[in-house]
Protein backbone atom coordinates (compact mmCIF):
# COMPACT_ATOMS: atom_id res chain seq x y z
CA UNK A 1 0.00 0.00 0.00
CA UNK A 2 1.52 3.46 -1.16
CA UNK A 3 1.26 6.66 0.93
CA UNK A 4 0.19 9.65 -1.00
CA UNK A 5 4.07 11.02 -0.12
CA UNK A 6 4.85 8.21 -2.83
CA UNK A 7 2.35 9.57 -5.50
CA UNK A 8 3.31 11.95 -7.95
CA UNK A 9 0.59 14.33 -7.80
CA UNK A 10 2.26 17.58 -8.90
CA UNK A 11 -0.40 19.72 -10.91
CA UNK A 12 -2.32 16.48 -11.22
CA UNK A 13 -6.08 16.00 -10.39
CA UNK A 14 -5.67 13.93 -7.14
CA UNK A 15 -9.16 11.95 -6.31
CA UNK A 16 -9.38 12.20 -1.92
CA UNK A 17 -11.80 9.90 -0.49
CA UNK A 18 -12.54 11.26 2.65
CA UNK A 19 -14.99 10.44 5.21
CA UNK A 20 -16.81 14.15 6.09
CA UNK A 21 -19.99 11.84 7.24
CA UNK A 22 -20.11 14.69 9.97
CA UNK A 23 -23.47 15.90 12.12
CA UNK A 24 -25.29 18.93 10.90
CA UNK A 25 -27.96 21.45 12.69
CA UNK A 26 -29.19 24.29 11.03
CA UNK A 27 -26.74 24.39 8.07
CA UNK A 28 -23.65 23.77 10.13
CA UNK A 29 -21.51 21.56 11.35
CA UNK A 30 -21.62 20.41 14.99
CA UNK A 31 -18.04 18.29 15.60
CA UNK A 32 -15.88 18.95 12.61
CA UNK A 33 -13.71 15.96 14.24
CA UNK A 34 -13.68 13.65 11.11
CA UNK A 35 -12.56 17.00 9.10
CA UNK A 36 -9.75 17.70 11.67
CA UNK A 37 -8.46 14.20 11.22
CA UNK A 38 -7.98 14.28 7.35
CA UNK A 39 -6.30 18.24 7.25
CA UNK A 40 -2.84 17.04 7.67
CA UNK A 41 -3.24 14.82 4.08
CA UNK A 42 -5.11 17.88 2.62
CA UNK A 43 -2.89 20.52 3.52
CA UNK A 44 0.16 18.25 1.62
CA UNK A 45 -1.53 17.65 -1.20
CA UNK A 46 -2.46 21.70 -1.53
CA UNK A 47 1.65 22.42 -0.17
CA UNK A 48 2.19 20.05 -2.73
CA UNK A 49 0.19 21.23 -5.40
CA UNK A 50 -2.13 18.93 -6.43
CA UNK A 51 -5.39 19.74 -8.03
CA UNK A 52 -7.34 18.58 -5.06
CA UNK A 53 -10.87 16.60 -5.48
CA UNK A 54 -12.19 15.56 -2.24
CA UNK A 55 -15.15 13.10 -2.17
CA UNK A 56 -17.03 11.89 0.59
CA UNK A 57 -20.96 10.69 1.83
CA UNK A 58 -23.13 11.96 4.23
CA UNK A 59 -25.98 10.55 6.36
CA UNK A 60 -28.16 8.08 4.07
CA UNK A 61 -30.03 9.35 1.46
CA UNK A 62 -30.18 6.14 -0.39
CA UNK A 63 -29.78 7.19 -3.58
CA UNK A 64 -32.02 10.26 -3.65
CA UNK A 65 -31.01 13.85 -3.40
CA UNK A 66 -32.12 15.52 0.05
CA UNK A 67 -30.90 19.09 0.67
CA UNK A 68 -30.42 18.27 4.30
CA UNK A 69 -27.83 15.94 3.63
CA UNK A 70 -25.93 18.24 1.25
CA UNK A 71 -22.30 18.48 1.79
CA UNK A 72 -22.36 22.45 1.04
CA UNK A 73 -22.35 23.35 4.70
CA UNK A 74 -19.41 20.75 4.79
CA UNK A 75 -17.05 23.19 2.06
CA UNK A 76 -17.12 25.95 4.42
CA UNK A 77 -16.31 24.58 7.43
CA UNK A 78 -13.52 22.80 5.34
CA UNK A 79 -12.25 26.46 3.67
CA UNK A 80 -12.57 27.67 7.77
CA UNK A 81 -10.30 24.78 8.63
CA UNK A 82 -7.56 25.35 5.46
CA UNK A 83 -7.78 28.80 5.86
CA UNK A 84 -8.73 29.13 1.97
CA UNK A 85 -11.49 28.91 -0.62
CA UNK A 86 -13.62 25.73 -1.38
CA UNK A 87 -15.45 25.09 -4.59
CA UNK A 88 -18.22 23.41 -3.96
CA UNK A 89 -20.03 20.87 -7.05
CA UNK A 90 -23.33 20.67 -7.23
CA UNK A 91 -22.74 17.05 -8.44
CA UNK A 92 -20.33 14.44 -8.09
CA UNK A 93 -20.61 13.40 -11.72
CA UNK A 94 -21.48 14.52 -15.13
CA UNK A 95 -20.15 17.37 -17.48
CA UNK A 96 -20.45 20.17 -15.02
CA UNK A 97 -18.50 18.18 -12.31
CA UNK A 98 -15.81 17.42 -15.13
CA UNK A 99 -15.28 21.06 -16.10
CA UNK A 100 -15.14 22.48 -12.53
CA UNK A 101 -12.44 19.85 -11.94
CA UNK A 102 -10.27 20.73 -15.22
CA UNK A 103 -10.52 24.23 -14.01
CA UNK A 104 -8.85 23.83 -10.89
CA UNK A 105 -5.25 25.41 -10.69
CA UNK A 106 -2.21 23.38 -8.81
CA UNK A 107 -3.40 23.90 -5.11
CA UNK A 108 -6.57 24.37 -5.26
CA UNK A 109 -9.39 22.37 -3.72
CA UNK A 110 -13.03 21.52 -4.79
CA UNK A 111 -15.43 19.52 -2.45
CA UNK A 112 -17.98 17.42 -4.70
CA UNK A 113 -21.43 16.69 -3.90
CA UNK A 114 -22.89 13.77 -1.40
CA UNK A 115 -21.47 10.43 -2.87
CA UNK A 116 -24.35 8.98 -2.12
CA UNK A 117 -27.37 11.44 -3.75
CA UNK A 118 -26.64 8.64 -6.32
CA UNK A 119 -27.39 4.34 -5.90
CA UNK A 120 -24.01 3.52 -7.63
CA UNK A 121 -22.22 4.70 -5.10
CA UNK A 122 -23.15 2.03 -2.46
CA UNK A 123 -23.99 -0.57 -5.14
CA UNK A 124 -20.91 -0.15 -6.39
CA UNK A 125 -22.13 0.29 -9.99
CA UNK A 126 -19.68 0.00 -13.01
CA UNK A 127 -20.87 2.93 -14.64
CA UNK A 128 -20.69 5.49 -11.33
CA UNK A 129 -17.21 4.55 -10.69
CA UNK A 130 -15.74 5.34 -14.26
CA UNK A 131 -17.83 8.48 -13.82
CA UNK A 132 -15.95 9.14 -11.09
CA UNK A 133 -12.77 8.18 -11.87
CA UNK A 134 -13.21 10.31 -14.92
CA UNK A 135 -12.29 13.04 -12.22
CA UNK A 136 -8.57 11.34 -11.35
CA UNK A 137 -5.05 10.98 -12.29
CA UNK A 138 -4.22 9.74 -8.53
CA UNK A 139 -6.68 8.01 -6.46
CA UNK A 140 -5.83 8.47 -2.44
CA UNK A 141 -8.35 7.33 0.45
CA UNK A 142 -8.29 8.94 4.07
CA UNK A 143 -11.34 7.38 4.55
CA UNK A 144 -10.85 4.47 7.32
CA UNK A 145 -14.77 5.11 8.38
CA UNK A 146 -15.63 3.79 5.07
CA UNK A 147 -12.78 1.43 4.09
CA UNK A 148 -15.43 -1.54 4.94
CA UNK A 149 -17.52 -0.88 2.80
CA UNK A 150 -17.30 -2.27 -1.07
CA UNK A 151 -18.67 1.27 -2.57
CA UNK A 152 -17.58 3.20 -5.85
CA UNK A 153 -15.75 5.79 -4.25
CA UNK A 154 -13.95 2.85 -2.06
CA UNK A 155 -12.99 -0.28 -4.68
CA UNK A 156 -14.49 1.25 -7.96
CA UNK A 157 -12.54 3.85 -8.86
CA UNK A 158 -9.20 2.36 -7.78
CA UNK A 159 -9.59 -0.32 -9.46
CA UNK A 160 -9.81 2.15 -12.29
CA UNK A 161 -6.69 4.49 -11.66
CA UNK A 162 -3.25 3.17 -11.59
CA UNK A 163 -1.79 5.68 -9.46
CA UNK A 164 -2.98 5.33 -5.76
CA UNK A 165 -2.10 5.25 -2.24
CA UNK A 166 -3.21 5.95 1.41
CA UNK A 167 -3.46 9.24 3.08
CA UNK A 168 -1.69 9.63 6.53
CA UNK A 169 -5.12 9.01 8.71
CA UNK A 170 -5.44 5.50 6.87
CA UNK A 171 -1.97 5.30 7.57
CA UNK A 172 -2.11 5.85 11.09
CA UNK A 173 -5.35 3.74 11.41
CA UNK A 174 -3.91 0.99 10.16
CA UNK A 175 -0.54 1.66 11.89
CA UNK A 176 -2.46 1.97 15.47
CA UNK A 177 -5.18 -0.93 14.94
CA UNK A 178 -2.35 -3.51 13.91
CA UNK A 179 -1.18 -3.62 17.42
CA UNK A 180 -4.21 -5.23 18.26
CA UNK A 181 -3.63 -7.99 15.73
CA UNK A 182 -0.24 -9.06 17.60
CA UNK A 183 -0.82 -7.12 21.09
CA UNK A 184 1.38 -7.16 24.37
CA UNK A 185 -0.24 -9.14 26.46
CA UNK A 186 -1.94 -9.56 28.94
CA UNK A 187 -4.66 -8.19 26.15
CA UNK A 188 -7.79 -7.01 27.54
CA UNK A 189 -11.27 -5.81 25.39
CA UNK A 190 -14.14 -4.32 26.71
CA UNK A 191 -17.33 -4.75 23.63
CA UNK A 192 -20.20 -2.67 24.85
CA UNK A 193 -23.02 -0.69 22.83
CA UNK A 194 -27.12 -1.45 22.68
CA UNK A 195 -27.04 -4.28 19.68
CA UNK A 196 -25.08 -7.14 19.56
CA UNK A 197 -25.80 -7.43 15.63
CA UNK A 198 -22.90 -6.45 13.34
CA UNK A 199 -20.68 -7.10 16.35
CA UNK A 200 -20.98 -10.96 16.30
CA UNK A 201 -17.71 -11.83 14.43
CA UNK A 202 -15.79 -9.24 15.88
CA UNK A 203 -17.01 -11.11 19.76
CA UNK A 204 -15.99 -14.18 18.39
CA UNK A 205 -12.57 -12.94 17.10
CA UNK A 206 -11.75 -10.96 20.48
CA UNK A 207 -12.78 -14.18 22.38
CA UNK A 208 -9.67 -15.64 20.46
CA UNK A 209 -7.62 -13.08 20.70
CA UNK A 210 -8.36 -11.71 24.31
CA UNK A 211 -6.92 -12.86 27.69
CA UNK A 212 -9.43 -10.98 28.94
CA UNK A 213 -13.00 -10.22 27.51
CA UNK A 214 -15.76 -7.72 29.27
CA UNK A 215 -19.16 -6.86 28.43
CA UNK A 216 -21.81 -4.37 29.11
CA UNK A 217 -24.46 -1.92 27.45
CA UNK A 218 -27.10 -4.07 25.67
CA UNK A 219 -24.52 -6.68 24.55
CA UNK A 220 -24.26 -7.70 28.34
CA UNK A 221 -28.03 -8.51 27.90
CA UNK A 222 -27.62 -11.52 25.79
CA UNK A 223 -24.86 -13.26 28.33
CA UNK A 224 -26.99 -12.87 31.34
CA UNK A 225 -29.93 -14.33 29.37
CA UNK A 226 -27.71 -16.82 28.07
CA UNK A 227 -26.77 -18.01 32.16
CA UNK A 228 -30.42 -17.99 32.79
CA UNK A 229 -30.75 -14.88 34.31
CA UNK A 230 -33.67 -12.34 33.86
CA UNK A 231 -33.05 -9.24 31.81
CA UNK A 232 -36.95 -7.39 32.64
CA UNK A 233 -37.20 -5.14 29.12
CA UNK A 234 -34.09 -4.44 28.43
CA UNK A 235 -32.86 -4.51 25.14
CA UNK A 236 -32.23 -7.42 23.78
CA UNK A 237 -32.19 -9.33 20.23
CA UNK A 238 -33.60 -12.97 21.59
CA UNK A 239 -32.06 -14.68 18.24
CA UNK A 240 -28.83 -13.77 19.55
CA UNK A 241 -28.63 -15.49 22.97
CA UNK A 242 -27.26 -18.43 21.48
CA UNK A 243 -24.75 -16.50 19.85
CA UNK A 244 -23.71 -15.30 23.50
CA UNK A 245 -23.94 -18.93 25.19
CA UNK A 246 -21.26 -20.20 22.30
CA UNK A 247 -18.64 -17.21 23.88
CA UNK A 248 -19.50 -18.28 27.19
CA UNK A 249 -18.50 -22.32 26.52
CA UNK A 250 -15.68 -20.86 24.65
CA UNK A 251 -14.20 -18.66 26.93
CA UNK A 252 -14.55 -21.52 29.76
CA UNK A 253 -13.76 -24.17 27.58
CA UNK A 254 -10.09 -22.22 26.63
CA UNK A 255 -9.71 -20.81 30.23
CA UNK A 256 -10.14 -17.33 28.87
CA UNK A 257 -11.54 -14.64 31.45
CA UNK A 258 -15.08 -13.40 30.21
CA UNK A 259 -16.38 -10.43 32.69
CA UNK A 260 -20.47 -9.87 32.98
CA UNK A 261 -21.71 -6.64 34.90
CA UNK A 262 -22.50 -7.86 38.97
CA UNK A 263 -25.10 -4.90 38.92
CA UNK A 264 -26.81 -2.82 37.13
CA UNK A 265 -28.36 0.46 36.99
CA UNK A 266 -32.34 0.27 36.26
CA UNK A 267 -35.13 2.55 35.12
CA UNK A 268 -38.56 1.92 33.09
CA UNK A 269 -36.74 3.77 30.49
CA UNK A 270 -34.20 5.70 29.38
CA UNK A 271 -36.06 9.02 30.24
CA UNK A 272 -36.62 7.72 33.68
CA UNK A 273 -33.80 8.73 35.19
CA UNK A 274 -35.07 10.35 38.62
CA UNK A 275 -35.92 6.65 39.50
CA UNK A 276 -32.94 5.06 38.05
CA UNK A 277 -31.59 2.60 41.12
CA UNK A 278 -28.85 -0.27 41.16
CA UNK A 279 -29.40 -4.37 41.25
CA UNK A 280 -27.85 -7.15 41.60
CA UNK A 281 -27.29 -9.37 38.57
CA UNK A 282 -30.36 -11.38 38.53
CA UNK A 283 -32.48 -8.88 40.45
CA UNK A 284 -33.63 -7.24 37.40
CA UNK A 285 -37.23 -6.24 38.03
CA UNK A 286 -39.87 -7.13 35.02
CA UNK A 287 -41.07 -3.72 34.62
CA UNK A 288 -37.13 -2.20 34.15
CA UNK A 289 -35.09 -2.37 31.59
CA UNK A 290 -31.05 -2.19 32.57
CA UNK A 291 -29.37 1.19 31.29
CA UNK A 292 -25.93 1.25 32.97
CA UNK A 293 -23.78 -0.65 34.89
CA UNK A 294 -23.09 -0.19 38.55
CA UNK A 295 -20.19 0.49 40.98
CA UNK A 296 -19.74 -2.89 41.86
CA UNK A 297 -19.02 -3.71 38.00
CA UNK A 298 -16.76 -0.16 37.28
CA UNK A 299 -14.61 -1.95 40.44
CA UNK A 300 -14.42 -5.03 38.74
CA UNK A 301 -13.80 -4.29 35.62
CA UNK A 302 -10.82 -1.83 37.08
CA UNK A 303 -9.56 -4.90 39.01
CA UNK A 304 -9.55 -6.76 35.64
CA UNK A 305 -7.74 -4.56 33.41
CA UNK A 306 -5.04 -3.43 35.87
CA UNK A 307 -2.79 -6.09 34.61
CA UNK A 308 -3.27 -5.83 31.20
CA UNK A 309 -0.95 -4.25 28.52
CA UNK A 310 -3.22 -3.93 25.65
CA UNK A 311 -6.96 -3.02 25.83
CA UNK A 312 -9.07 -2.19 23.32
CA UNK A 313 -12.30 -0.64 23.81
CA UNK A 314 -15.66 -0.34 21.34
CA UNK A 315 -19.43 0.57 22.36
CA UNK A 316 -20.89 2.63 25.91
CA UNK A 317 -21.52 0.30 28.88
CA UNK A 318 -24.93 1.96 29.56
CA UNK A 319 -27.37 4.44 27.13
CA UNK A 320 -24.47 6.96 27.33
CA UNK A 321 -26.76 9.65 25.57
CA UNK A 322 -29.17 10.00 28.77
CA UNK A 323 -27.91 11.32 32.13
CA UNK A 324 -27.33 9.64 34.66
CA UNK A 325 -26.91 6.62 32.65
CA UNK A 326 -23.79 7.41 31.16
CA UNK A 327 -21.59 7.28 34.46
CA UNK A 328 -20.34 4.06 33.58
CA UNK A 329 -19.05 5.02 30.59
CA UNK A 330 -17.33 8.41 31.48
CA UNK A 331 -15.88 6.19 34.55
CA UNK A 332 -14.76 4.17 32.11
CA UNK A 333 -13.12 6.68 29.76
CA UNK A 334 -11.13 8.10 32.98
CA UNK A 335 -9.88 4.68 34.09
CA UNK A 336 -8.65 3.50 30.44
CA UNK A 337 -6.90 7.68 30.64
CA UNK A 338 -5.00 6.78 33.50
CA UNK A 339 -3.98 2.94 32.34
CA UNK A 340 0.10 2.69 31.37
CA UNK A 341 -1.33 -0.15 28.40
CA UNK A 342 -1.45 0.68 24.96
CA UNK A 343 -4.86 1.84 24.90
CA UNK A 344 -6.82 2.03 21.60
CA UNK A 345 -11.03 3.23 21.45
CA UNK A 346 -13.15 3.00 18.35
CA UNK A 347 -16.87 3.29 17.82
CA UNK A 348 -18.38 6.76 18.02
CA UNK A 349 -19.96 7.16 21.43
CA UNK A 350 -16.89 5.44 22.72
CA UNK A 351 -14.87 8.47 21.44
CA UNK A 352 -17.74 10.91 21.67
CA UNK A 353 -17.11 9.77 25.84
CA UNK A 354 -13.40 10.73 25.78
CA UNK A 355 -13.62 13.57 24.29
CA UNK A 356 -16.35 14.77 26.65
CA UNK A 357 -14.70 13.53 29.28
CA UNK A 358 -11.34 15.28 28.10
CA UNK A 359 -9.18 12.65 28.23
CA UNK A 360 -8.91 11.76 24.06
CA UNK A 361 -5.20 12.79 23.86
CA UNK A 362 -4.08 10.32 26.80
CA UNK A 363 -5.37 7.26 24.60
CA UNK A 364 -2.85 5.49 22.47
CA UNK A 365 -5.01 5.88 19.90
CA UNK A 366 -8.62 7.11 19.13
CA UNK A 367 -10.39 5.36 16.01
CA UNK A 368 -12.41 7.33 13.55
CA UNK A 369 -14.33 4.26 12.59
CA UNK A 370 -16.21 2.31 14.36
CA UNK A 371 -17.79 -0.51 12.06
CA UNK A 372 -14.52 -0.44 10.03
CA UNK A 373 -12.12 -0.83 13.19
CA UNK A 374 -14.21 -3.75 14.00
CA UNK A 375 -13.93 -5.79 10.83
CA UNK A 376 -10.32 -4.45 10.44
CA UNK A 377 -9.91 -7.24 13.81
CA UNK A 378 -12.73 -9.67 13.03
CA UNK A 379 -10.43 -9.74 9.22
CA UNK A 380 -7.05 -9.69 10.59
CA UNK A 381 -5.91 -6.52 9.04
CA UNK A 382 -7.88 -6.93 5.61
CA UNK A 383 -10.64 -4.53 4.67
CA UNK A 384 -12.14 -3.61 1.06
CA UNK A 385 -10.90 0.05 0.83
CA UNK A 386 -7.14 -1.50 2.21
CA UNK A 387 -6.91 -4.14 -0.61
CA UNK A 388 -8.30 -1.75 -3.17
CA UNK A 389 -4.49 0.02 -2.17
CA UNK A 390 -2.56 -2.56 -3.45
CA UNK A 391 -4.21 -4.35 -6.17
Amino acid sequence: MKSIRDLAIEGRRTFLRVDFNVPLAGGNVMDATRIVETMPTIRHAVERGARLVCASHLGKPKGQRKPELSLAPVSLELARQLGRPVRFAEDCIGPDVEKLVAGLEPGDVLLLENLRFHGGEESNDPGFARSLAALADVYVNDAFGSSHRAHASVTGVPALVADKGAGFLLEKEVRELSRLLDPERPFAAILGGAKISGKIDTLRVLARRADTLLVGGGIANHFVRAIGLPVGRSLIEEDKIPVAREILDFCRANRKEIALPTDFVVAASPEDGAHARTVGIGKIPEDAMALDVGQKTLEQFERLLEPAQTIFWNGPLGVFEKPPFDKGTRALALLLAESDAVTVVGGGESVAAVQQAGVADRFTHVSTGGGASLEFLANNGKLPGIDALST
